[in-house]
């Protein structure tokens, strides 16, 4: 069952708790989030944040598809990332120093849960338990998008490779 199938006429901490990325989170913990928390809407191409902008918030995706994309020399948009329904989006508000590096745009009508990191970050600051909970989940979320970009980036020089003659172990 995805958080989409979740009618968004649900009371916000019942979307909080039920979303993959936070399934399993202590209910206080979900409350803490829903505290800080608001449903949110974008039209296709409405951007979440652009590259550059300060990083203070994320976002649970619920429903729709969001686009990351970084910018070439050019200034246009080069997708990086797909992220649908039951992901997150947006872990720069986590590291210094809170800048995003990357724009994340609606590639389709798209219903998100956003969260104030600001607020986030005291929270954790005062509970290290919440903050190591919170770092274990994006954590995972960062393995995962690196070890995809790792594969694609495989997959597009493994020609290239072939044809240079390099060394295979």
């Amino acid at each position: 069952m995805t958080t989409s199938d979740h009618s968004s006429l649900e009371p916000l901490e019942t979307r909080v708790g039920l979303h993959p990325f936070l399934v399993g989170l202590r209910p206080h913990y979900v409350k803490l989030l829903a505290d800080c928390a608001m449903a949110k809407t974008f039209a296709v191409d409405e951007y979440l944040f652009r590259q550059g902008e300060f990083a203070n918030r994320f976002y649970l995706i619920e429903q729709g598809e969001v686009v990351l994309e970084a910018l070439d020399n050019d200034g246009n948009g080069v997708v990086i990332e797909r992220v649908g329904a039951d992901k997150l989006v947006g872990w720069s508000w986590l590291f210094p120093p809170y800048v995003w590096h990357f724009d994340a745009r609606a590639a389709a009508p798209t219903n998100a849960i956003f969260f104030y990191g600001t607020i986030l970050r005291e929270y954790c600051a005062k509970d290290p338990s919440l903050g190591f909970e919170l770092f274990k989940r994006m954590s995972q979320v960062m393995v995962e998008r690196l070890q995809a970009a790792r594969a694609r980036l495989l997959a597009t020089h493994s020609g290239k490779a072939k044809d240079a003659g390099t060394r295979r172990r």
